[in-house]
């Protein structure tokens, strides 16, 4: 006995410090599982938000400076009423007052609309292209060249000087002058014949001309930037064409680039000159989630607030133009059709990562069930037993969230880390109350010995009906309201969110959640129904011979009660992991088959005139083709009849039945198309496209070539698309039974394992076009919009997949110490080792069993029902029509049934292990007296 001497404290162990050595194992792992789900939740919204800002950086890029740059304008005439003479124009058109106003316009977007001053231009240019008779210039069709005069500010920050000098405006310059100097493009000057020192004569508004004489020429130093490429006349002359002239005449149309100081002699032109500001977006401070107020600055400045503000830092009669907006609301339809998709993955991915962490701390509180038992028992209140247990999963799980946090803001980076502290956040709130709620519904009441609770005593209760009757009509009315309306709404909603860092059209979470509520039904549903085939099966199993099945079944009917998380996130993971590789799947597919019907093969070489007639030998010796399928394609045949014209192939019957076989586009009979009689003389044999069948009939027609000639063709079959032409209108027949000239080759079909595109272009040479389906098909794929989102569906996928085995192994550790203990037990007995793994491998099948065959079947319902309103065209193809029609999702059964045998074969080979294990390690340690089993 110890005796405590007066006055001594009472010195208490710390409960948190003694608990986590007692138990190292167990904190490292929750530490690990917080950690790892921690730095996912973190890194999805990161993720998110860098391929949204990667996609609207393409957008704008793809769309160009002269789409997306903002263009104020005033012109002259409104000028002329607020000025006050020839003096107030020219003041107006100086440097000085442009600098002004563009610095005003420039501050006024603020952050709604992030502008890049550098490439942001002003100046003033003429409206009216000014003919200039001197000779010497370019004249394509003997007509003289046309010019438009710019006066844009900081040409020597972004011109580089090639030859001469810049142009100056030495002393003032006014609408009287008759000389000024100017600069042109390199590109200008090569087209147009212009030198260092000539002298352009610019019509005037009197007899006089405006001599311009050209100082220097310069080579833009970002020409694809908005400085050069906001009006791309700039840098490129172009050509045009005579409006309404017959003979199609072209005459040069270019811009001479006056110093800012000269723009007041444009007055003394007939050129209509304008004042203009060009604002250019800053790509680098342009982000995805800013999408709604980009959209709404733009709108302003076009027509609105921003507008006005801009009519008074520059003119009252300040116009607006842009095609920004629309850049806008093409990527923003886009982002509302993928974005819904890839919050199906999401949500699924986190409801099973979710339902992992309860069941780690279900399995903590059952592995304590006795501690807690006798804490209780000896008068521990709940909150005060919720408390210790939340202060202990708190030192451990919260340092682990931020340390997951830490490593997704390092390794992933983002502009909005607010979205990733929230949700590593989330995982730390629900690491840390998953063990004391689970101790608390387990301990509300004090009980010395705990009841049963396997599957085939455990009655559920009225709360648990209505739970799930609930729960039930959720799941309805999410696919009801997928199958109905879809994915996504439209454009408009484009800018909410439909999950954490997933942006979604209609920002409907009920509609995410659809595959999940799915599988939670049929999780709840297949644990009310199991018990019902345990114990139709308990009485036939008795009388089999040996104790190894009915021993089995037996113990499969005394599993947990407790079995719907484990159910629930095997089926979530396989449905979302079906779901996925469906959706993967069907973009695969749709992207595959628009290439096919892009190229009609794997390559093709195609010319406006007929090919070399040893080409196709040269073709074939390229590494990767196999075969080479030569066509004679007549663009503009014409029927008698007068119908509008089509196409008319000819092809070889054997190699091109071959290649549409190949291709799946419209195959047929080798022999099909085969000419029977000589050149001409009898109908040909015509594959045809349903619209000239329609229209024909099996009947002969003649139909008339490009060359005059006439043949007589007799339609045979029908197929909606072939390979070697495509459209709505055309006729394949054999090239044998045409004229010589008709049936020489204008384009190569090749076939074959990745022909080498580089060596093909090689061989074919100048003057032909070579398209290959490879190149195609990463044409569909190159949008960071696009990848960004399979990226981030393939990795939510393959975590829902590792969350589903986490939760197989937790729910086999759960049971692992009572098998142990059995085994033992029943080996003392005489049971052999090779019995034991059966035993166990048997016990673990139903289950297993269940989850697969539940997975399979919820998965397929799933697709089935909710495959109506989902629209994989977005997310497959680059263009928003294809060729390749509407993709829509099917069913992929490798998706479905794969994950599925992985958790059989997973389960069987888990139980075996453990049997192995058991079997080393002894019977001595699991039979000592006293251990509760």
């Amino acid at each position: 006995m110890t005796v405590r001497a007066p006055g001594q404290r009472r010195v208490a162990a710390p409960w948190v410090r003694t608990r986590l050595r007692t138990a190292p194992g167990a904190a490292a792992a929750l530490a690990l599982l917080v950690a790892v789900t921690a730095f996912l939740a973190a890194a999805l919204p990161l993720a998110v938000d860098r391929y949204d800002d990667a996609g609207l950086r393409r957008a704008l890029d793809t769309a160009g400076p002269e789409r997306t740059t903002v263009s104020l304008f005033a012109s002259v005439t409104d000028l002329a009423a607020e000025s006050e003479g020839w003096d107030g124009l020219e003041a107006a058109l100086r440097p000085e007052a442009l600098r002004d106003s563009h610095a005003t316009l420039l501050a006024s977007a603020g952050r709604s609309l992030p502008l890049d001053p550098e490439q942001s231009s002003h100046g003033v240019r003429t409206t009216e292209e000014l003919v200039v008779p001197d000779p010497g210039l370019s004249r394509p069709d003997a007509l003289p060249p046309r010019f438009s005069l710019v006066a844009q500010n900081g040409l020597a920050d972004h011109a580089r000087l090639r030859a001469g000098r810049l142009p100056e405006a030495p002393g003032t310059v006014t609408a009287a002058t008759r000389t000024v100097e100017a600069a042109v493009s390199t590109e200008t000057a090569r087209k147009l014949r212009i030198e260092v020192g000539s002298v352009l004569h610019v019509p005037g508004l009197r007899d006089t001309p405006l001599a311009v004489r050209v100082t220097g020429v310069v080579d833009p130093l970002a020409p694809r930037e908005a400085y050069w490429s906001a009006d791309p006349l700039l840098r490129s002359p172009r050509l045009e064409t005579v409006p309404d002239d017959p003979q199609r005449s072209q005459y040069w149309v270019g811009a001479l680039l006056l110093a800012p100081g000269a723009a007041p002699a444009m007055l003394g032109t007939p050129g209509f000159p304008e004042r203009y500001w060009r604002l250019a977006p800053a790509a680098s401070g342009l982000h995805g989630h800013d999408l709604p107020r980009l959209t709404s600055a733009v709108a302003s400045l076009a027509s609105g607030p921003l507008l006005r503000q801009a009519r008074t830092a520059t003119s009252p009669a300040t116009e607006s133009d842009t095609a920004l907006d629309d850049v806008l609301a093409e990527h923003a339809r886009l982002r509302s059709a993928i974005g819904p998709l890839v919050a199906v993955a999401v949500f699924g991915t986190g409801t099973v990562a979710a339902v992992v962490l309860l069941m780690a701390g279900g399995l903590a509180a059952d592995r304590r069930r006795a501690e807690l038992a006798l804490l209780r028992a000896r008068g521990g209140s709940l909150r005060g037993v919720a408390g210790r247990l939340l202060g202990e999963t708190a030192v451990v799980a919260v340092p682990a969230a931020g340390l997951g946090l830490a490593a997704a803001l390092r390794t992933v980076g983002g502009t909005r880390p607010s979205h990733a502290v929230a949700a590593a956040a989330a995982v730390a709130l629900l690491a840390c109350a998953a063990l004391p709620l689970r101790a608390v519904a387990a301990h509300r009441a004090v009980r010395v010995h705990a009841p049963r609770e396997d599957v085939a005593s455990v009655r559920p209760s009225r709360r648990r009906t209505v739970a799930e009757l609930t729960l039930l009509a959720l799941a309805v009315g999410a696919v009801v309201t997928l199958r109905t309306r879809g994915v996504s709404d439209g454009p408009e909603g484009a800018g909410t969110a439909g999950a954490p860092g997933v942006t979604g059209a209609s920002g409907d979470h009920l509609v995410a959640l659809a595959p999940v509520l799915v599988g939670m039904i049929a999780a709840l549903v297949l644990v009310r129904l199991y018990p019902l085939p345990l114990r139709g099966l308990a009485r036939p199993a008795g009388r089999l011979r040996g104790v190894v099945g009915p021993l089995s079944l037996a113990r499969a009917g005394r599993a947990s009660g407790s079995a719907v998380l484990p159910l629930l996130a095997l089926l979530t993971a396989l449905t979302t992991a079906a779901f996925g590789g469906s959706v993967l799947s069907g973009v695969a597919d749709t992207r595959d088959r628009a290439a096919v019907l892009a190229v009609g093969a794997d390559a093709r070489v195609t010319s406006p005139q007929a090919l070399p007639s040893g080409l196709a030998d040269r073709v074939r010796r390229v590494p990767g083709v196999r075969e080479v399928t030569p066509v004679g394609i007549t663009h503009y045949a014409q029927p008698l009849d007068g119908r509008t014209t089509l196409q008319l192939a000819g092809v070889d019957p054997a190699g091109y039945a071959a290649l549409a076989r190949h291709t799946d586009l419209g195959p047929f009979g080798r022999d099909a198309l085969r000419a029977t009689g000589a050149s001409g003389s009898d109908a040909l044999p015509a594959l045809a496209s349903p619209a000239v069948a329609d229209h024909y009939g099996t009947r002969p027609f003649a139909v008339r070539l490009d060359d005059g000639a006439l043949v007589t063709v007799r339609i045979v079959l029908v197929r909606e698309r072939t390979p070697a032409v495509a459209g709505q209108e055309f006729l394949v027949v054999d090239r044998s039974g045409l004229p010589a000239g008709a049936a020489r080759p204008t384009s190569l079909l090749v076939t074959g394992d990745h022909p080498d595109a580089a060596e093909l272009r090689r061989v074919a040479g100048s003057g032909t076009q070579v398209r290959v389906r490879a190149e195609e098909l990463a044409g569909h794929a190159d949008s960071p919009l696009r990848s960004g989102a399979e990226r981030v569906y393939t990795a939510a996928v393959a975590a829902g997949a590792g969350y589903a085995v986490l939760a197989l192994l937790l729910t086999l550790l759960r049971a692992a110490p009572e098998r142990a203990a059995l085994l033992a037990r029943l080996r003392t007995m005489g049971l052999t080792r090779a019995q034991g793994r059966r035993l166990l491998v048997l016990e673990s099948l139903p289950q297993a069993l269940l989850a697969a065959v539940g997975g399979i079947l919820t998965a397929w319902a799933a697709i089935r029902l909710l495959s109506p309103g989902i629209d994989l065209t977005a997310l497959a193809l680059a263009a928003s029509s294809s060729p390749a029609g509407r993709a829509t999702l099917r069913t992929d059964p490798v998706s479905l049934l794969v994950p599925a045998l992985a958790v059989v074969a997973l389960t069987v080979g888990i139980a075996a292990a453990q049997a192995w294990w058991t079997g080393r390690r002894g019977s001595v340690r699991e039979l000592r007296a006293g251990d509760a089993r």
